[in-house]
């Protein structure tokens, strides 16, 4: 069975943040990702994403979107990844073990790093234009 696991793009002054994956990890290592993690038994999606942002960023979601940004689907996980544009707190990165750095990137800046996910580029940089309009 596939792995669960839900993501935010938080998205805030025409910019996304993304999390460096430390070198060591054993998933997806040394990559740009979205913040987020697994879902735990019990959890829905939304409860899965608000704690883990709660965890990794030390920011309270203060509401989501009625449905999924879009749902990465592969035969080792289903990644649902929520827009975020409403939350209380600075991102801080709280997990230097799991990602070395935290950042802001605009639309164009994406194409010069390398993401966890080969979706990732069109996704984020619709999901920018998109809040941009």
């Amino acid at each position: 069975m596939a792995e669960r696991i839900v993501a935010g793009a938080m998205i805030k002054d025409g910019r996304i943040l993304l999390c460096h994956r430390s070198p060591n990890r054993r998933w997806y290592p040394d990559v740009w990702d979205l913040p987020g993690g697994h879902v735990e038994s019990g959890e829905t999606s939304t409860e899965a994403l608000k704690r883990e942002l709660l965890e990794e960023l030390g920011v309270s979601v203060r509401s989501l979107a009625r449905s999924p940004l879009d749902r990465v689907r592969t035969s080792e996980f289903e990644l649902d990844i929520w827009p975020v544009t409403d939350w209380h707190g600075t991102p801080a990165n709280l997990v230097p073990d799991e990602h070395d750095a935290i950042a802001w990137f605009a639309a164009e800046d994406l194409t010069t790093l390398e993401m966890a996910h080969h979706s990732y580029l069109a996704l984020l940089g619709t999901a920018l234009r998109a809040r941009q309009s």
